[in-house]
């Protein structure tokens, strides 16, 4: 059976903002919720442009409510990103080790913290704390393959 494999890298500039927290578990929270922060930032962005081009409608309402929603978005996964760095540097600290457990560690604890705090019921706390550690093990599994 005839295979075929993709090699090569791409190049990215590489932009690296440093503010020191005078803690380096600080500074690793920060600096998730200001990467992340700035993802969903854009993604808002870029969706709201591409709706406003296909409508042909652009008006200072439409452009308050983008704003307001980059500002909300960039600051929800900016603080789930910020605590998650958090959480599995904690544990990594608290168990000694580094390896795929302490995602999934830090990403249930991280689901169970921000659901706790959206004021969800016990049911959706305990689903989100799943599904974050889900979430968490599942990206450092696939980091490990790459």
């Amino acid at each position: 059976m005839p295979r075929s494999r993709l090699s090569g890298t791409f190049l990215t500039p590489k932009v690296d903002v440093v503010i020191d927290m005078g803690n380096p578990f600080l500074n690793l929270a920060l600096d998730g919720f200001i990467k992340i922060g700035a993802v969903a930032v854009t993604r808002v962005a870029a969706e709201d442009a591409y709706y406003a081009v296909k409508s042909g409608n652009i008006s200072s309402g439409k452009l308050e409510h983008s704003l307001k929603k980059m500002c909300k978005e960039g600051a929800y996964w900016g603080t789930v990103a910020g605590v998650y760095a958090g959480m599995e540097r904690g544990v990594q600290r608290i168990r000694g080790t580094r390896d795929w457990k302490n995602a999934m560690i830090g990403g249930a604890m991280t689901g169970l913290v921000i659901s706790a705090a959206s004021n969800n019921n016990k049911n959706f706390i305990i689903v989100d704390a799943i599904t974050g550690g889900a979430i968490a093990t599942a990206a450092e599994f696939i980091n490990y393959l790459t």
